[in-house]
């Protein structure tokens, strides 16, 4: 039984059809990466240490000397890298499973068909911001309300690539509003955290090398991301099939989330 969906911003039209490669060879990928993620978290959180950053808060306290009022800085709790690690990871194959079940790839499938996967963008929302947040704290944000803004801003630019989907089913012309606002919520997380990096003292006095590595990598593989979108868009090559544009998402979710993992193990986590 042949069933056509077309999705008119994306120009797209995906027959799905039971047994067809294309999609069901989809399906098959989704359920490897699970198990490619969820075993390099349990591998990662079982042979990493203790390793833990501070969680800070800097309220204000008069000060009965000066008069004045100063920030004074509290330590709420440490925050053990290894779990929240894993954690991304962790995040990243559960949804990976989701949307291979029998319950939900009905769903995903018919939404591929309209040019859309909305299941990708709440799992970015998640296991990217968690990402972004680690990478804040490596370079030396340990403020809470800090860290809270760096993950709801992330958060908030992959909630734009939501909507850049959405509005882009129905209107003929590709409409890049989304695209712009997630493009200004996504880079004010990195513009902060490379002031924290390159603010800080050089050598001996400032973050180990591998910090650098790890925002100029991450930093990379957070803008291909955006640039297989405009790919998308633009049916450019490959990128005319949607579901080509979909499974360069995936490769560059494994590729992002296991490059940072493994170089902060190698940085920090790992067994002297």
């Amino acid at each position: 039984m042949r069933d056509q969906i077309t999705g008119s911003g994306m120009h797209s039209k995906i027959a799905l059809e039971k047994g067809n490669t294309t999609v069901d060879g989809l399906r098959k990928f989704n359920v490897v990466m699970a198990f490619f993620h969820l075993v390099q978290g349990v591998i990662l959180l079982s042979l990493s240490t203790d390793f833990s950053l501070p969680v800070m808060s800097y309220f204000l306290e008069m000060n009965t000397v000066t008069n004045k009022l100063n920030p004074i800085p509290e330590l709420i709790f440490h925050l053990r890298l290894a779990p929240i690690i894993a954690g991304f990871l962790i995040i990243t194959a559960i949804a990976h499973a989701t949307v291979s079940s029998q319950w939900v790839f009905q769903w995903y499938s018919r939404k591929l068909g309209m040019g859309a996967n909305y299941a990708r963008w709440i799992e970015y929302s998640l296991s990217s911001s968690v990402m972004l947040v680690v990478i804040a704290m490596l370079v030396g944000i340990y403020d809470v309300a800090s860290l809270i803004l760096i993950f709801s801003l992330n958060a908030s630019m992959i909630l734009f690539g939501w909507l850049m989907e959405l509005h882009n089913q129905t209107d003929k012309d590709v409409n890049w509003t989304s695209f712009w606002f997630g493009t200004f919520a996504g880079i004010m997380p990195w513009v902060v955290i490379g002031i924290y990096l390159f603010g800080a003292g050089n050598g001996d006095g400032g973050p180990p090398a591998f910090v650098y590595v790890i925002f100029g990598s991450i930093f990379v593989f957070f803008n291909v991301f955006a640039i297989n979108m405009v790919l998308q868009y633009k049916k450019i090559g490959p990128w005319k099939d949607y579901l080509f544009g979909e499974r360069v998402y995936i490769l560059l979710s494994l590729s992002s989330k296991s490059v940072l993992a493994w170089q902060v193990f190698a940085g920090t986590l790992r067994p002297v």
